[in-house]
């Protein structure tokens, strides 16, 4: 198949490089062009130096990149993936982004003849060198089945969540989750450290226990060496925390541990900057 994607960030460029090893012919844009024609170069790709030369003849038309803003840059306008999508062709918009702008995307697409999926994903940069990402998915039932099939170049999980917004409104709850769960883990080894006992024994053991997660066994033993740079940026997770307090206002959902993290990650980005990864909470509560 003929796709596009935009965006060779630390995400997009290994999905997209997985979209090459399942056989699919792939042409890319990045905003930094060297970015674009360095991954082309390595993968046998090709770089296009607008999204809508990108998307041009492409059947799905993938994107991974910053905010809301940045989705509207490369998707619309002259330049945009949509001035360049013909057919039926789908646009799967893989960045942590609001749940309106999905929606808004949608209804664009549809007055154009286009499919349109929301499809955040989860598990990091790790997952997507792996090929290994959790895929939330919203929008339409056939839309969805046209397009799974390609995205399970890169995912172990893709699932369709409901209409346009829904696979953002799972995002969230997946921040939210990592959020707390990050913030016990590292009082929690504090803890340990506090009462001089070996870290990596505590975890050994309760990881074989109920407190056993996913932050524990992947990050927990790097968090006692005081190791963080892991991908992804608590520059970013505020960012998607934002996305969530944002619609929590809309829909009455209350944070109130979410918020208070949130504030514990603003500490750690004053004292440690902003491209620690999302485990270095441990640092606001070292002396």
């Amino acid at each position: 198949m003929k796709v596009a994607f935009l965006g060779m960030g630390v995400m997009g460029a290994p999905m997209a490089g997985h979209l090459v090893k399942a056989g699919h012919q792939v042409t890319v844009f990045n905003r930094t062009a060297a970015r674009a024609e360095a991954w082309a170069e390595k993968h046998g790709g090709t770089a296009a130096p607008t999204p809508a030369e990108a998307a041009k003849d492409a059947a799905i038309v993938f994107l991974c990149v910053g905010n809301d803003d940045d989705i509207r840059s490369v998707v619309k306008g002259p330049d945009g993936a949509f001035a360049g999508m013909s057919g039926s062709a789908i646009l799967v918009d893989h960045t942590t982004a609001s749940a309106d702008i999905a929606r808004e995307l949608e209804a664009e697409a549809d007055k154009l003849g286009f499919g349109f999926i929301d499809a955040p994903v989860s598990g990091g940069q790790a997952g997507a060198e792996n090929g290994a990402l959790t895929v939330m998915c919203g929008g339409r039932e056939p839309v969805f089945a046209v397009a799974k099939p390609v995205i399970d170049a890169y995912a172990r999980a893709c699932t369709l969540m409901g209409p346009a917004g829904a696979g953002q409104l799972t995002k969230m709850v997946n921040q939210i989750c990592i959020a707390g769960l990050v913030q016990a883990l590292s009082e929690g080894l504090n803890f340990a450290q506090k009462a001089g006992l070996d870290g990596n024994l505590v975890l050994d053991v309760i990881s074989k226990g109920a407190a056993q997660s996913w932050q524990m066994e992947n990050r927990g033993r790097t968090m006692l060496q005081n190791k963080f740079d892991f991908g992804f940026a608590i520059d970013w997770m505020r960012k998607d925390l934002g996305i969530c307090f944002a619609e929590a206002k809309h829909n009455g959902a209350r944070l109130p541990v979410t918020a208070l993290v949130d504030q514990f990650y603003a500490a750690v980005q004053a004292k440690a900057g902003g491209r620690v990864d999302t485990s270095s909470l441990l640092l606001a509560l070292q002396d």
